[in-house]
Formats: C-alpha cells, sequence, structure tokens
C-alpha cells in the first residue's frame, strides 16, 4: 500500500492526482469500445460469436445465446440449501427496501385551477449486464434483476459472459431466476451492451441499460447513451475507509483487501486517517492477512496500483478528502460515526461504525451495490428501483382555468417572437365551439 502524510512535499498536488478520473475515461480502452460498438451495428450475432470467441475463449453458435428452460431448471434443481438461503434472504431485504423506494404518481392543482401531476410507469424492455470473468457475481443478479421485477418490467433481459465451458454459472442463473429475469444470453463485455442498445436478430434491442462492469463495459455504457437510456457508470469497486485512532486495524486491513480482490487491476482503495498508529497498524495487518487469500495476486496488484493510506491533519481534511474522491463505498469507523455521515456529500454508499463493512452493502443489507465509482459519485447516485420507472407529467386545463393562463402565455409567445405559440391558446378561447342546442 502507498502511504501520503500531510506533512509530505507536494501532498496537495500528489493527492490531486488520486481524485484524477479513473480507467473509466482511458482514450485507449474507448477506441477499442468504439470497434466493438460498430461490429455489433455492422454485423450483429455474426459480430458477437466472433467477439465472444476473442474475448471468452468460446465457440458458439447463434441458437447457443440464449439460455434455454431446461438450463434454468437444471440450475434450479443444483441449488445447494445454503445458497438457497442466502439467495432468499438478500432478496427479502432487497425487495423490502425497494418498495419503499417506489415513485408514485400524484395530482395536484396549479395555481390557475388546471390539474397536473406525475404518472409512473415500468419500463417494458430493460437489459443488464451482469460480469462475470474471474468471479461469478451471483448478488449483481439480486442486486439489479429483483428492482426490474419491483418496478413492474415485463421483459428483464440479462447479458453475461459465459464460462470456458460454454455455460453460465448454475449459481448465478438460480439467482436470476429468483429475481425476476425473463431473458438470459451468455455475452458478455462491450459487445453486451452494444446488443442490449442496438439490437441483433437474436436479442432485440430494450429501452434501458443497467448494471456493472469492467472499463469496457462502462465505455459501451457511455457511448451508446442517447441510443439507449442508462443508469450510471459503475466501474471497477473502490472503499475509502474514513478512521480515527478508535477504529480495528483488523477491520480496515480486511476491508481493503475485500474492494481490492475483484481482479480487474483498477480497483481503488483509501485509507484516510487522522492517525499514523492506525496507518502502521493497517499495514501489519494486511501482511498478516494476505497470505491466506486465493486471490492475493489480485489484490496485490490493485494495492501497489491503487492502495493508499493518506495521514490527514484533522478529521475534518478528512471528510474534505472523502468528498473530493468521492468514493463507492465509504466506510466511517470513528468514535462519532453518524455525525462524521452528515458531512459526507458524495459518496456512493456510506457504512457507519466497526460493524458495518461494505461487504454486507455487497451481499444482503437491502440497497443496491450498484453504485457510481471513479469520482461519478460527485454527480451519480447508486441504482435505484425508481430507475426502471419512467416519469410522466400529466396536464388537464378547463376553460376557466385556460382563461387565467392566457395573458401569461400571449406576453412568453410576444416575447420570444413564437405567434403561433399564442393563438394556439387563444384560439380556444375566441373560437370556442357553440354549444349544442
Amino acid at each position: 500500500m502507498n502511504i501520503l502524510r500531510h506533512t509530505d512535499a507536494g501532498y496537495s498536488r500528489k493527492l490531486s492526482a488520486l481524485s484524477a478520473a479513473s480507467s473509466l475515461f482511458d482514450s485507449t480502452i474507448e477506441q477499442r469500445t468504439r470497434e466493438i460498438i460498430e461490429a455489433v451495428r455492422s454485423r450483429g450475432d455474426e459480430a458477437l460469436l466472433e467477439l465472444t470467441e476473442r474475448f471468452d475463449g468460446v465457440s458458439l453458435t447463434v441458437p447457443q445465446l440464449a439460455v434455454t428452460k431446461s438450463e434454468f431448471f437444471t440450475a434450479s434443481l443444483t441449488a445447494t440449501k445454503d445458497l438457497r438461503h442466502a439467495v432468499a434472504l438478500a432478496h427479502k431485504n432487497i425487495c423490502t427496501f425497494s418498495k419503499k423506494s417506489l415513485r408514485k404518481n400524484w395530482e395536484g392543482t396549479n395555481n390557475q385551477g388546471a390539474k397536473y401531476g406525475e404518472k409512473y410507469d415500468p419500463f417494458q424492455r430493460v437489459g443488464i449486464y451482469i460480469p462475470g470473468g474471474t468471479a461469478p457475481l451471483v448478488s449483481s443478479a439480486l442486486m439489479t434483476v429483483t428492482l426490474a421485477k419491483v418496478a413492474g418490467c415485463k421483459g428483464i433481459v440479462v447479458c453475461t459472459p459465459p464460462g470456458k465451458n460454454g455455460q453460465i454459472n448454475p449459481a448465478l442463473l438460480f439467482a436470476l431466476t429468483c429475481a425476476g429475469a425473463t431473458e438470459v444470453y451468455r455475452v458478455g463485455g462491450a459487445q453486451a451492451i452494444a446488443a442490449l442498445a442496438l439490437g441483433t436478430p437474436s436479442i432485440p434491442r430494450v429501452q434501458k441499460v443497467y448494471g456493472p462492469g469492467n472499463a469496457y463495459v462502462v465505455a459501451a455504457k457511455r457511448l451508446l447513451f442517447g441510443y439507449v437510456a442508462v443508469d450510471l457508470l459503475p466501474g471497477p469497486s473502490e472503499v475509502l475507509v474514513l478512521a480515527d485512532a478508535t477504529a480495528n486495524p483488523a477491520f480496515i486491513a480486511a476491508d481493503l483487501l475485500a474492494q481490492s480482490e475483484h481482479g480487474s487491476g483498477h480497483e481503488r482503495v483509501w485509507l484516510v486517517t487522522t492517525s499514523s498508529k492506525i496507518i502502521t497498524q493497517v499495514e501489519r495487518e494486511i501482511q498478516l492477512q494476505l497470505p491466506t487469500l486465493p486471490r492475493a495476486h489480485f489484490i496485490n496488484k490493485a494495492l501497489d496500483q491503487n492502495g493508499w493510506g493518506i495521514l490527514v491533519k484533522s478529521l475534518k481534511d478528512g471528510i474534505a478528502v472523502a468528498n473530493s474522491l468521492a468514493p463507492e463505498h465509504c466506510e466511517i469507523m470513528t468514535s462519532n460515526a453518524r455525525d462524521v455521515s452528515k458531512q459526507i456529500l458524495t459518496a456512493g454508499a456510506i457504512f457507519l461504525g466497526n460493524y458495518s463493512p461494505t461487504v454486507l452493502g455487497d451481499y444482503v443489507a437491502g440497497p443496491s451495490h450498484e453504485l457510481p465509482t471513479g469520482g461519478a459519485g460527485n454527480s451519480f447516485a447508486g441504482l435505484t428501483v425508481d430507475q426502471f420507472q419512467r416519469r410522466t407529467s400529466v396536464v388537464e386545463y378547463s376553460l376557466p382555468a385556460l382563461k387565467k393562463s392566457l395573458s401569461a402565455v400571449a406576453t412568453f409567445a410576444l416575447v420570444e417572437g413564437l405567434d403561433a405559440h399564442g393563438r394556439s391558446a387563444s384560439i380556444r378561447v375566441t373560437n370556442k365551439p357553440k354549444a349544442k342546442r
């Protein structure tokens, strides 16, 4: 882990560098992603098969892209008792949390007496990306598909990369079934996002794309915005631990290691603390815990590139650093964690105290773990169920309400030089239909 102290020469400059854009905005990745998108746009399923063989090492035919009902059934039969319990527990918490967040239709009256309001309808066909690669993210299936189901989406389309055997992990298929997926395709990477956004003969296009992924997946979502709606830009995992001398160094080390093990090498972890002793103790704990972990080679890469222990002068300075970095996950291990959390304004999710590790949010707490990364928390919030709802405003004027508004409409039309705008309102008063006798 790299160390930065407020007493170091160039501290402010180095701290600013840590806030720089992550791999989400890598120009080489963007260019390669453009080429993938264009291949899918021009050659459809043929490109999907070619790219799946190139990137996943799997040779498929077009009929094999879609997961069959029998595969779903087999996955359900082979699910262990422990897996069923874990999925049920997490699914219930996610459902309960999501139902509380649903937007509801409302209606009111404006000052001129017209009725107005909003209605919320579920998107009819949504696309969700579930990463595969070195780890089948069963939890991501629950944290995304469940929200679509709660919102009432009819078509819930999932793309996820196949394993080397050409199959989807059965535990992942089981979770997708429980969460409510209606279609699953064995397609990964930027090509999956392109297929969902643009459509191919085998994968009809969707209205909105959701889900976390690697830098190529996120670049594809960014480049295809406009062809399709997207949720947010969740890239490689991040955690920032804000700690004072009361924090438990073993807990901190475990959490930094956990968020470093995903495997992309672009994961970012930060310990921001007022205590130099805590930094020393956490470093020692990392050395003790790391050799016991099977994914140590992934963790070492992430810690070497993007692991930082930052010593700040005061807790106030630590809060400022946290807000500047806008971390995906922010753990607050201080004596007054709840009070400190009120000043954290850019984190994707906040975890309070020594007994609220990020992994609970990853798996079972209830809120979706799809969160903004790479500094995007300055502008984006995490995934919520209302992002699966389409908002429409509804307006209804009576003739008396229209008359009360006519003067203001005429003024706006005159100032903007749009005569037809004004007439479209006034004609309803000057030429209103005569009553039938």
